[in-house]
């Protein structure tokens, strides 16, 4: 028996076990339709860049979604998520040296940041 994936947001979330972000990746990578899914990389990233206020996944999707143009979404989920684990990690990071932190980020969070 073959299983057929939804082709929706609204099928595959009423899937046992996927949720909004899962369904989001399924339908951007294996079908193309444009999403953001919001993971912790990307938001972490987003309120550490500026882009968002931390408060939400939902909140940070509908930010970074009103920022990009749609177009661009699927890879700059991909690329945000790349970037996060290579140069811009949760923990360890020197605010200063990083490429997207040193210039987004603000003088208040690169000293509480110190202080940790």
């Amino acid at each position: 028996m073959m299983a057929v994936v939804p082709q929706s947001f609204e099928h595959l979330e009423n899937l046992p076990g996927v949720g909004h972000k899962t369904a989001g990746v399924v339908m951007a990578q294996s079908f193309g339709v444009p999403a953001f899914p919001i993971d912790t990389h990307i938001h972490r990233l987003a309120a550490r860049w500026g882009l968002s206020n931390d408060t939400t996944v939902e909140r940070t999707e509908r930010d970074l979604k009103a920022i990009f143009p749609k177009n661009l979404w699927n890879k700059l989920h991909l690329q945000i998520i790349f970037f996060g684990r290579e140069y811009c990690p949760a923990r360890g990071h020197d605010l200063t040296q990083c490429s997207i932190c040193s210039w987004s980020t603000t003088k208040k969070r690169i000293a509480l940041e110190k202080k940790r």
